[in-house]
């Protein structure tokens, strides 16, 4: 089974004697792991059941800064260095700029005499006397996690170890930045190691309950697409930062190449957040990213994330201008058009303009009270000076979709990558109902809307395979192949351990290297292997213009990746050839560029395998909804993905 917890839906998806179940339930965000519960136990979960679960815990823990108290452990005169951070200035224009309050404040930090060097040598000895002063000061603080990070630990851990043993004793979780992010730059591996103790007590107490709740095998899903066990992701929350979305990444690429395309945009649009990413062949990734204003430097796939999705919502602010997200309605109360009194959101303007069909959502999980959204819509759009509530609702979407281009536009053209020749792949709930107007903008001609699209990211989960990943800062010349070899054996033992005996036969193993010019501050990512040098040199040229083949070449950090094959899924469509081509169940009234039209509904399971249809039309699933504009036209590819191809021709991006 695979399963994704979002803000406002977990989706499920079961794979059992060749046939896909499929499962979307609101979420629980006040007990997250109800909602997991009552899908597996509806789904059948057993003992042999193999369930790998992709969650928010972590990620809204850290953007909500509902952590645990957390004291900071680390070498004499560093103390501040979480709170000093780097020169950069996100919003250079900002007058009075505001940073993220650090999560541990001055008075929990606590300062140890003792010093290495780069190279692992010790400077400064840690003796008894500074491991008892550790102790006393973090037992003062009252802590319900420590995090240790000394200066360069992760060329020698001893220091860490000693103080990790000593202050065990305290009774409560710790972390050190040698296990967690065993890499250079301390600033980001201090915060690194800072955002997991914060996170520690949380997530292991959630998936405590998920695991005693279940005689199924858990796997958690990461933020690098891997998965590792409980117990681990217990010690180590902070890998599983926006790890939901990373599962729908990997099988949206796969929907691409299956419909023959190497290039492809993903626009996971969700009920709390839109997640954007580029795939040309491999998955983008990268080893540092910025959450919740805290800067973590671990692997994860590459994907930008805004506050924009169905449960986004509408406001007018003091100058009288809309505004739509960050802020959620989630799923209590939610939209206003669930009937619990909640605010107008972008799945209300939905409502309101008719591209969501129907008198339920979620394959009837909830009830849909389209008065209560045209309510809401009319009381937003009088606060707009005097507008009504359908124009209030065009407004809205617009706004979203205005947002949503521009995250799209961040991991394509602003990267030098041109949207014009790739497939736009539109998923999660509310993806399909902005696709043709978002692939419009950038220039798009296709949009793929796979099946069971609201279920996306948790089919990524199912079908991925058990990965593992292991790395360590080692600053070595490239051309010292026999130190670079025996650091990547000793990464590869640890990571295959993470197997069990009988899996390790079957790991696909990886081996990869940060690379740099000497002197440089950041590195590519190459395959580690003969030639790295010259393979550097010529992918340097690639992305920069130049190669200086005079300066020495060193491998910053080395990077190793092991995975067992995906499971797979049964081939072919939903499609049953029993209605004839074209024939609808139903049809809606669609507000369309200023105007109202008449568009027929598609049960998607009762599609035919021939079906070819052109826009305006409506194609309803369980956990999803795309919307055909006028101007596009959808039919129906070999493997069951809905394909879209604009009649007009395409336009650049603008």
């Amino acid at each position: 089974m695979g399963v994704d917890t979002g803000g406002t839906f977990t989706d499920f998806v079961a794979l059992a004697g060749g046939r896909l179940v499929a499962l979307k339930l609101p979420s629980t965000p006040r007990s997250p792991e109800r909602a997991v519960l009552e899908g597996l136990r509806r789904l059948g979960a057993g003992r042999a059941t193999r369930v790998r679960h992709g969650s928010t815990v972590a990620t809204n823990t850290l953007l909500e800064r509902s952590g645990a108290r957390v004291a900071l452990v680390t070498t004499a005169g560093f103390e501040d260095l979480i709170e000093i951070g780097r020169q950069d200035r996100p919003d250079l224009y900002a007058l009075a700029p505001r940073r993220a309050e650090p999560l541990v404040p001055a008075s929990r930090r606590v300062g140890v005499s003792e010093r290495t060097g780069p190279k692992g040598e010790i400077l400064e000895p840690l003796g008894p006397a500074g491991l008892r002063k550790a102790a006393s000061e973090t037992r003062e603080s009252r802590p319900q996690a420590i995090a240790i990070g000394l200066l360069h630990a992760y060329a020698n851990p001893a220091h860490e170890r000693r103080l990790e043993r000593a202050l065990a004793r305290l009774g409560v979780p710790v972390t050190r930045s040698s296990a967690v992010c065993p890499e250079v730059r301390e600033y980001e591996r201090l915060s690194t190691t800072v955002a997991n103790a914060y996170l520690i007590p949380r997530v292991a107490s959630y998936l405590t309950r998920l695991s005693r709740g279940t005689p199924a095998s858990l796997e958690i899903v990461l933020s690098h697409g891997g998965t590792t066990t409980p117990a681990r992701a217990a010690r180590e929350p902070v890998t599983q930062l926006l790890s939901g979305p990373a599962g729908g990444l990997k099988a949206a690429r796969d929907v691409a190449r299956a419909c023959g395309f190497e290039r492809a945009l993903t626009l996971d649009i969700g009920g709390t957040s839109t997640d954007c990413g580029f795939v040309a062949g491999e998955l983008p990734r990268r080893r540092a990213r910025e959450v919740a204003g805290f800067p973590i430097q671990l692997p994860s796939l590459d994907l930008h994330t805004i506050g924009a999705g169905g449960g986004s919502i509408a406001a007018v602010d003091a100058g009288g201008l809309l505004h739509v997200g960050p802020q959620s309605a989630g799923a209590v109360p939610g939209p206003a058009c669930y009937g619990r009194g909640g605010p107008p959101t972008v799945t209300d303007a939905l409502v309101v303009l008719g591209r969501i069909p129907g008198q339920s959502m979620a394959g009837g999980a909830l009830r849909l009270d389209r008065r209560a959204a045209a309510r809401a819509l009319a009381a937003l759009g009088r606060r707009l000076g005097g507008m009504g509530a359908l124009e209030a609702a065009a407004g809205v979407i617009e706004v979203a979709e205005f947002h949503m281009a521009a995250a799209l536009r961040r991991v394509s053209v602003e990267r030098g990558e041109d949207p014009r020749g790739a497939g736009l792949v539109a998923f999660g709930g509310a993806g399909g109902l902005h696709a043709c107007a978002l692939a419009g903008s950038l220039g798009c001609a296709v949009v793929l809307f796979p099946r069971h699209a609201g279920l996306l990211s948790a089919i990524g989960a199912l079908n991925g395979g058990s990965r593992r990943e292991r790395s360590r800062s080692v600053l070595i010349e490239a051309s010292e192949e026999t130190s670079l070899g025996r650091a990547l054996d000793e990464l590869q033992a640890a990571m295959l351990a993470e197997f069990s005996p009988s899996e390790r036969a079957r790991v696909r193993l990886e081996r990869w290297a940060e690379v740099r010019y000497r002197g440089q501050s950041h590195e590519l990512s190459l395959p580690y292997g003969p030639g790295l040098e010259e393979r550097f040199h010529r992918e340097h040229a690639r992305r920069f213009g130049f190669a200086d083949r005079r300066s020495g070449v060193e491998v910053v950090t080395v990077d190793v990746r092991g995975a067992l094959p995906g499971d797979e899924l049964p081939g072919g469509g939903d499609s049953v050839p029993t209605r004839r081509l074209g024939e609808p169940r139903d049809t809606a009234r669609v507000h369309h560029d200023g105007r109202w039209l008449r568009a027929p509904v598609w049960q998607r399971a009762a599609l035919p395998a021939r079906f070819s249809a052109p826009g305006p039309g409506i194609v309803a699933e369980e956990g999803a909804t795309l919307w055909i504009a006028p101007g596009w036209t959808a039919r129906l590819h070999g493997t069951g993905t809905l394909v879209l191809v604009r009649a007009r021709p395409a336009r650049g991006p603008r």
